[in-house]
């Protein structure tokens, strides 16, 4: 299984790199293999590659979900 995570493209730095957004952290990766990729499009990340683009409302709903998980750590830890 792999994670692969919505993030904004916030800045384009030549035709194969850009920095992109993921939930306030900035972070450099590959865009090569999602060609046309443009400022404000959100992509899926997976180790330091952008590999598709997603819609906006798909990352919203996806980030929030991820939210969500993090909040009920600590709950399904003290169940342990």
């Amino acid at each position: 299984m792999c994670l692969a995570i919505p993030a904004r493209l916030i800045e384009m730095l030549d035709a194969e790199q850009a920095v992109v957004d993921l939930g306030g952290i900035r972070k450099q990766v590959s865009i090569a293999l999602v060609p046309g990729a443009v400022v404000g499009d959100y992509v899926i990340v997976h180790v330091g590659h952008a590999i598709g683009r997603i819609d906006p409302e798909e990352a919203r709903r996806t980030l929030a979900l991820f939210g969500e998980l993090a909040g009920a750590t600590p709950a399904l830890e003290a169940r342990a």
